[in-house]
């Protein structure tokens, strides 16, 4: 009975429809014989006279209409039952797919606008005609309880659904644990305080300053510090190492609940793969995260050299490339039980190194060797005359300095390392730190299609620090654009600040060119530092302005003034307006032989300042930077030397 209505109310419309068209030509065809014609409403003849020839066409109408509607309504219906048959079947199956079978997100070509409509559910045949209303349909919450759950953290495709501990897509990435993911994750929250940030490191070491590795920590009276890793700075306050304890930071496990969202990190991970279509990359472990913005902040790794890596196994185990806090703590402990110790290299490192371990032999009786291919200390950065300066300083710290050493090879040999030089010169220690430059960590550059300039070493990114559309680089692994100076790379704790807090800025759509140079300091012990900005070469041409240094003109004194050890954190904020130069004359440039106590030196490329040290000179980094963005030329570096006030005790 429910079938012949159903099939009644399919046919009626036809029925009537046939019904009015045979009255419309009958009409039509008494007014072409120029009378009215009355049309009976429901009375159709059969007879032959009188129309006979319109009622059989009338009738097969009707019997053709009547035929197709039944067809179609028998097909209609049968195919309605089939498809909701078939249908059932397959909500009621889901679940045990979505137990047995990976979830697969299709590749796109461009980041999803949204996150929540980065995966969808697999989509559902589309029904020819619509439901019988008499026909039951299925029960909307069923269906719903019943189908996969779409989530705006799909799991990617291809892998094993993620740990619980590791967040499978996160608004903002950042691969690497350093200064620059920590400087970028707290720029982008300061302009996006809802933001999710996710930081991977292969560290297990929660984010850190790497400059007290080499500096401060070494001087500490605390017999603990390499577990503490708390240090005095120079003006006797007490820090930590590590930029925020565990508190501030959410774990991943809350990483998607966060209510006000919050930076996580996950340690003891490295990101090996990177696919920049679908936006996601691999873990060690085989997790893969997705993203929708990305910062890449690998950082570098300590180069070695050939005839050390060549050695054998007796050489390389007696040898430390320092970088990390486990360098630290194991060299530590190393020149605590040995009897000579021999640095490689002569640049900021080894120096720092030098001057830290040889502070130390004093009380131990540590034999302290700082070898380098140079003529003196920092020779690559500093004029030769403040070169050769800087080495007595360090001979001072109770170092011996061996110059112009070239290593040909290196070998164990009763219990000693030997370090043969080409000159011939052979030097026999117990231990070796390797302390020769850094290789920029581009390792993601493969498989994430991303260019390596060849000049310089790192990702080639554009002035805003952009590798791509929605990938960022920054830190030592950066090689931008810096629209003053030219392409550069630079490898110091205050270009991780800058360069990680505009990345992050950029991420959440600042667009700002790298224009803020930049600062780096390095401190021989509490009485010798000095500050830098720009390109500092050597080779370059130089003019050096100096005068006697007092009590207050020293790495010391000036933390005492700036309140911090880590210079660059105050330095980095402020902006120089219209400095007023000192009215002291300025003498001309001291000779070696009258010391160089303090000073300014300029370096020039077209006669134009690129590059400033401050030497003894504190807290004036602002005008330097102010000098090196106006980039015009000087013709007395004398009076440009009185905005320091330099002569004023």
């Amino acid at each position: 009975m429910l079938k012949c209505r159903t099939v009644w109310k399919k046919l009626a419309p036809l029925a009537r429809d046939s019904s009015t068209l045979s009255r419309q030509s009958v009409r039509r065809a008494g007014l072409t014989n120029g009378s009215a014609v009355r049309v009976p409403a429901a009375h159709m003849s059969s007879g032959s006279a009188g129309g006979g020839g319109e009622n059989k066409l009338y009738v097969l109408l009707v019997g053709a209409a009547c035929l197709g509607g039944g067809i179609y309504a028998y097909r209609t219906v049968k195919g309605d039952q089939q498809r909701y048959m078939e249908r059932m079947a397959e909500i009621s199956s889901r679940p045990h797919k979505a137990a047995s079978q990976k979830t697969t997100v299709p590749s796109q070509s461009e980041p999803p606008a949204v996150e929540a409509t980065e995966t969808e559910a697999v989509p559902e045949p589309k029904p020819q005609a619509a439901l019988s209303s008499e026909e039951p349909s299925p029960p909307a919450p069923d269906a719903e309880a019943a189908a996969p759950r779409e989530s705006a953290e799909p799991l990617p495709a291809d892998s094993s659904p993620a740990s619980p501990s590791v967040p499978s897509h996160a608004p903002y990435l950042l691969i690497g644990g350093g200064t620059a993911s920590f400087a970028a994750a707290r720029s982008i929250r300061a302009r996006d305080p809802g933001a999710r940030v996710l930081i991977v490191t292969e560290e297990p070491d929660l984010p850190y300053m790497r400059p007290p590795l080499s500096k401060e920590l070494w001087f500490s009276d605390d017999p603990g510090v390499t577990e503490t890793l708390r240090f005095k700075q120079w003006n006797g306050k007490e820090r930590s190492i590590y930029f925020q304890p565990l508190s501030f930071y959410i774990h991943p496990e809350e990483f998607n609940s966060a209510e006000n969202g919050g930076v996580a990190v996950l340690t003891g991970k490295k990101v090996i793969h990177m696919d920049v279509r679908g936006n996601k990359v691999k873990l060690d472990d085989d997790t893969e995260i997705s993203y929708d913005k990305c910062l890449i902040a690998t950082g570098g790794m300590p180069r070695n050299l050939q005839a050390i890596e060549r050695a054998g196994e007796d050489v390389t185990k007696r040898t430390t490339l320092f970088r990390k806090i486990d360098d630290f703590k194991s060299l530590d402990k190393v020149s605590r039980s040995i009897s000579s110790i021999t640095i490689i290299g002569g640049g900021f490192l080894g120096s720092e190194l030098a001057c830290a371990l040889g502070r130390r032999s004093t009380e131990s009786g540590l034999e302290v060797i700082q070898m380098f291919p140079e003529k003196g200390n920092m020779g690559k950065v500093l004029p030769e005359y403040l070169s050769n300066w800087t080495t007595e300083k360090v001979k001072k710290e109770g170092v011996k300095i061996i110059s112009e050493a070239l290593v040909k090879s290196v070998n164990y040999k009763d219990d000693k390392l030997e370090i043969q030089l080409k000159d011939g010169r052979l030097v026999k220690t117990d231990h070796i730190v390797a302390a020769v430059g850094l290789e920029p960590n581009c390792d993601l550059a493969k498989s994430a299609g991303l260019e390596v300039d060849s000049d310089f070493g790192g990702f080639r990114v554009n002035a805003e620090l952009q590798a791509r559309s929605n990938i960022w680089v920054a830190g030592d692994a950066a090689c931008f654009y810096d629209i003053r100076l030219g392409r550069r790379r630079v490898e110091h704790h205050d270009h991780a600040v800058v360069s990680g807090r505009l990345a992050g800025e950029n991420m959440t759509g600042a667009s700002k060119p790298y224009w803020h140079q930049s600062m780096f300091w390095s401190d021989l012990g509490p009485d010798v530092g000095y500050e830098a900005i720009g390109i500092v070469d050597s080779s370059l041409p130089t003019v050096g302005v100096f005068a006697k240094a007092t009590a207050k003109d020293t790495p010391k004194a000036a933390t005492e003034k700036s309140g911090t050890g880590i210079r660059s954190e105050s330095e980095t904020e402020d902006t120089a307006v219209s400095p007023v130069a000192s009215s002291t004359p300025a003498p001309a440039v001291e000779q070696h032989k009258d010391g160089y106590g303090k000073g300014v030196i300029f370096y020039l490329r077209d006669k134009v300042v690129v590059g400033i040290i401050l030497w003894n000179v504190f807290n004036r980094m602002p005008i330097a930077r102010k000098i090196i963005k106006d980039g015009e030329e000087h013709a007395d570096l004398n009076e440009v030397a009185k905005l320091f006030n330099i002569h004023e005790d």
